[in-house]
């Protein structure tokens, strides 16, 4: 009798430790399928992450940034996303005309100061003029990528840029905040190679158009016929000046020799 009750018992404690085994199995699996779908999920939305920010980065849309990485690199430094007011059609369509009544300072042909390829973590050199227009700058891919940014881009970066016919169009920071939308509401009208950024370097002017060997600097911003200064200078010099062609480094959207507006 007792044999049969300690047998009884065996047999009972063998099949509660079976039935244990089998739901600690299915406890594990269960728990394994769950990290294969949270890492499925956790993939899935750090790709959608990733896309949202190369479609932000790479898109022309009005009102963005418009930086196209396929003309350089962005450097680390912020876009400019602000969507301006869209700018008064052109009256003064004469360069120095428009320059004149603006107040602004025209400099053309100016020395060429080199166009030795760098580092981007050198030493920038010293410029000849502020802001400059040509000098020793970053290698490729560290050209400063065409597109409207909230904060400086330095000489090292964008005079590369400019060598292959782009157009910078610079502010300083103190500039208040409707005059910087409105340039930025110009530059959406002709983005296609262009670049536009504040300038910290105590330059001389509170706004400069800038590109190879040429700049027009203003002394302030007088609305609408700076505006016209800024178009005048663009269709006059925009990809014609540098030592590479303006098409070396891709670009898409209206310049400043065919903007969207006039």
């Amino acid at each position: 009798m007792a044999n049969r009750r300690e047998e009884e018992r065996e047999r009972l404690r063998q099949a509660r430790e079976e039935r244990e085994k089998q739901q600690a199995g299915s406890e594990r699996r269960r728990l394994m399928a769950g990290y294969a779908v949270a890492g499925v999920i956790g993939l899935a939305v750090i790709a959608g992450i990733v896309i949202a920010v190369a479609s932000s980065v790479g898109k022309n849309d009005g009102g963005k940034a418009h930086i196209n990485l396929a003309s350089g690199s962005t450097n680390g430094i912020q876009p400019d996303l602000r969507e301006g007011p869209t700018p008064p059609p052109v009256k003064v369509t004469d360069l120095k005309e428009a320059a004149k009544k603006a107040g602004c300072v025209i400099r053309m042909d100016l020395k060429d100061e080199g166009k030795s390829h760098l580092p981007p973590t050198a030493t920038e050199p010293v410029y000849g003029t502020n802001p400059p227009t040509s000098g020793n700058h970053a290698e490729p891919p560290y050209q400063e990528a065409d597109g409207a940014y909230s904060e400086p881009v330095k000489p090292l970066f964008y005079l590369h840029s400019m060598e292959h016919g782009r157009m910078t169009i610079q502010y300083k920071p103190d500039l208040s905040g409707g005059d910087q939308e409105a340039l930025k509401g110009l530059y959406d009208t002709m983005y296609g190679a262009t670049l536009l950024f504040p300038n910290e370097t105590n330059m001389p002017y509170e706004i400069a158009v800038v590109n190879w060997t040429n700049y027009m600097g203003c002394k302030e911003y007088k609305g609408a016929i700076t505006l016209d200064a800024i178009r005048d200078f663009g269709k006059e010099t925009w990809g014609k000046y540098g030592n590479e062609p303006v098409a070396g480094f891709p670009f898409t959207g209206p310049t400043p020799a065919h903007p969207s507006s006039s």
